[in-house]
Order: C-alpha cells, then structure tokens, then sequence
C-alpha cells in the first residue's frame, strides 16, 4: 500500500480548492460592500439637453427628479416623454455601472459560467 494517495486527490488539487474558496469568499465581501456603494450613488439621468432629470440610486432606486421650469412649455405629451427618456437614461447608467463594478469584483476568477 502507498501512501499519500488519499482519494486520488493531489495536494495540488488541493490547494486551487483552497485558493478557490478564499477567492469566492472576497468576492462574497466585496459583493456585500458594492451593495452598500450602489444604495449610496446617485446616477443622474437626463433628457431634453438637461429640461429633465432623474436621480436613481446605483441598484435603480428612484431617488429625485428635476424639471426645468422651461419643459412645461413643451405640454404634457412631450414632457412625460422627457421624464420617461430622463429614466431609462439613469436606468441604463446605474445597470452599466452595477455591471462593470460586478466585471471588477469578480475579475481573474474563472468560473464557468459567470
């Protein structure tokens, strides 16, 4: 009988589970404090050259909203489409930045599907 076999798993094996783990552990921290960053951002959005704007946090919380006294000229039609525009363009920020601030998190570990 040899020793060191074990179950056909190396000390190699071994410690990239080891190393594994340490790393999925940083990135559970890292995920908790980017939560707690992105309830405090305030990405703004706008519409119309800046007639409208939007405040939402950076997990898409709805946060404010500036009018310009300028857009009620527009009428109703066109500033509920200046709202609407202001959004999306805040929605699309704050989804980017969750997006890259992930992409930085998990950055060099390789896991499938991720």
């Amino acid at each position: 009988m040899s020793q060191g076999q074990g179950f056909g798993f190396g000390l190699g094996k071994m410690k990239e589970l080891t190393e594994a783990f340490k790393k999925a552990q940083q990135i559970q921290e890292g995920a908790k404090q980017l939560q707690e960053e992105l309830e405090q951002m305030e990405i703004e959005g706008e519409a119309g050259g800046g007639l409208v704007k939007v405040i939402m946090s950076g997990n898409q919380e709805p946060r404010g909203i500036t009018i310009a006294p300028e857009a009620m000229n527009e009428g109703i039609e066109v500033l509920s489409d200046l709202i609407t525009a202001a959004m999306k363009d805040a929605y699309q920020k704050s989804t980017s930045t969750m997006r890259d601030r992930m992409e930085d998190l998990t950055g060099g570990l390789n896991l499938p599907g991720l």
